[in-house]
């Protein structure tokens, strides 16, 4: 039986013995710990002979274990995070010296390994700091007190999340293994609980974890009937160039959706077997009163290969590491008090890169992606890297081209609504096909010859729109005049632009200043995925002409009066919230 097929094999393994897990009486944690820790031996030692990802397992878990209750420093979890990531990136350059596909190797559990200890590091630093100083989610996930050896081999080995994640903080796992977590909140009707059996107090979870099973099943099945088509050797080869362009483009496509594939199928099957021992439970839906199974969802295929813009597509991809990367890299380097800014974004950046290791098309695809997403978007900004977000109006001229496709006031769309829908989809996903390539690829010769079959159709894509969306150019002015004719035909009366804008920077300046009295509302601001930033010129030239389009349709209602700071105010609330 060959390594991959021995990984596959866990992962169904996984499930009767995440019905045992869920079996054992929940009164005795330690038998639950024990249970964990010996599945987890099994596949290592018995099933991939793999002492050294023992020894590896051994020497991050027992290294953090020992940094984090033994200094009692506030640099605690950088000299962590400095341990672990550099005793990975020894196992990624072994990994890449050795270059072979077809064996399985202990990075990738490592990888796994690094985001939970690290973020173990910084919940211990939480615990012994007072709660004043510390932020919601940094209350909730605070260790007070050290775990003992057991609980936390229990948390470093827990099998069904070892070899592909998704990654988890402590406090979810101590919950789970005293039975916390499936506390009904204060206030609910007893009645309205999930169903369990016998005395167990973890819900009954069999069918949401089948249907994550299945569909695992089935994206595994995809991908090895369409990986025989589109792999990396093909596009590399003569036979990929007897076709024409738009066909080589489609051909690109295919192979970034059946390399997505094998992740849909794996993150599926693990998530399912975390489902299944009650770990993936979130609580009640208050819609439904149902028991929510999404504590732990790492991938949203649909929404992946249907997103519209670049943060879609990046937001719904390996969501769990993007929550890590927000919680404990973005918002850690960042001086209390303070706004994350560029160097938030910088660091997470080369976190994210080098936790992926140091193949050259990585890095290739984080640096194209990072300027696609800029180029999309502009959303999440940092004021000292605004220039870099002059690339935004590109692509898809979100921001400039959208609206034309919405009533004036924003708030619905036009029939030609769908038409722009699937228009932007097909070029996110075409966008996307030739981003990821280096990622498959790997090497950087390979990257540039492929990249070359296609004419380098993105590369030049982003520096075009990059040049016609210029704001020295009239073509975005142009778009802005539409907007504004659509909107306001008629003179604006008493409030003109300067009026408005005035509002939005006084509105602006003053959530700024909230920010450095309150952490909460720092960590409540959105991470820019791989550390791409937001323009606020462009979101206050936003709010003018919505807040423009409101004060026209609220003259042709007849209405009197209105109150432009409260409008303002409403949508620079919209504005955070998207």
């Amino acid at each position: 039986m060959t390594s991959p097929v021995k990984l596959v094999t866990t992962f169904y393994i996984s499930y009767p013995l995440a019905a045992v897990l869920k079996r054992i009486p929940d009164k005795e944690p330690w038998k639950k710990n024990v249970f964990i820790i010996a599945v987890s031996m099994f596949y290592l030692v018995g099933l991939f002979d793999m002492w050294d990802g023992l020894r590896t397992f051994i020497i991050s878990a027992g290294g953090a274990y020992l940094i984090a209750s033994r200094l009692k420093s506030p640099y605690m979890p950088w000299i962590g995070f400095v341990f672990l990531m550099g005793h990975m990136s020894l196992n990624h350059i072994i990994r890449q010296s050795v270059n072979d596909a077809s064996r399985v190797d202990i990075t990738g559990a490592q990888m796994v390994l690094v985001m939970k200890l690290t973020a173990f590091c910084w919940n211990v630093q939480d615990g012994r700091l007072p709660d004043s100083e510390l932020s919601d989610f940094q209350k909730e996930h605070a260790i007070r007190t050290m775990p003992n050896l057991l609980d936390y081999a229990g948390y470093v080995f827990f099998f069904p999340a070892m070899m592909a994640g998704p990654a988890f903080d402590y406090c979810d796992y101590s919950d789970y293994i005293t039975t916390t977590m499936f506390t009904l909140p204060p206030g609910t009707d007893p009645s309205n609980a999930p169903p369990t059996r016998k005395k167990r107090r973890i819900p009954q979870s069999g069918i949401p974890a089948a249907i994550k099973g299945a569909y695992g099943t089935l994206w595994i099945f995809a991908f090895l009937k369409l990986s025989a088509y589109y792999s990396p050797s093909f596009y590399l080869g003569d036979g990929y160039m007897k076709y024409n362009f738009l066909r080589r483009v489609w051909q690109l496509y295919m192979l970034g959706l059946t390399t997505r594939m094998k992740y849909y199928g794996v993150w599926s099957l693990s998530e399912g077997a975390c489902v299944l021992c009650g770990i993936g439970y979130n609580g009640l839906d208050p819609a439904t009163n149902r028991a929510k199974w999404d504590r732990l969802t790492n991938i949203k295929p649909w929404e992946i290969e249907t997103a519209q813009n670049a943060r879609a597509y990046l937001g719904f991809w390996n969501i769990n590491t993007n929550h890590w990367l927000r919680n404990y890299m973005y918002l850690r380097v960042t001086p209390k008090g303070k706004k994350p800014g560029f160097r938030a974004t910088l660091a997470t950046f080369v976190t994210s890169a080098f936790w992926h290791g140091f193949y050259p098309g990585y890095y290739l695809t984080f640096v194209l992606a990072a300027l696609v997403q800029t180029v999309a978007k502009s959303e999440y900004s940092c004021s000292s890297y605004s220039r870099m977000s002059l690339l935004i109006e590109a692509v898809d001229g979100r921001r400039l081209i959208r609206p034309l496709f919405l009533t004036p006031d924003g708030k619905n769309p036009l029939p030609s609504k769908k038409a722009y829908d699937i228009i932007t989809t097909i070029i996110t996903q075409v966008i996307f096909a030739y981003t990821v390539a280096p990622f498959i690829l790997l090497g950087f010769s390979d990257t540039f010859k492929v990249w070359s079959r296609v004419y380098f159709y993105t590369l030049i894509s982003v520096a075009a729109s990059f040049a016609v969306f210029s704001r020295n150019l009239p073509f975005r002015k142009q778009l802005v005049q539409m907007q504004a004719a659509r909107a306001l035909p008629a003179s604006t009366g008493a409030v003109d632009d300067s009026t408005i804008e005035k509002a939005a920077r006084e509105e602006i300046k003053r959530e700024k200043l909230a920010r450095t009295t309150s952490q909460d509302s720092v960590a409540s601001r959105k991470m820019p995925l791989h550390g791409i930033a937001d323009d606020p010129e462009a979101e206050i030239d936003e709010i003018v002409r919505e807040v423009k389009a409101e004060i026209e349709e609220h003259r042709r209602r007849g209405s009197i009066g209105f109150d432009v700071k409260k409008a303002v105010q409403e949508k620079l609330k919209q504005f955070q919230k998207n």
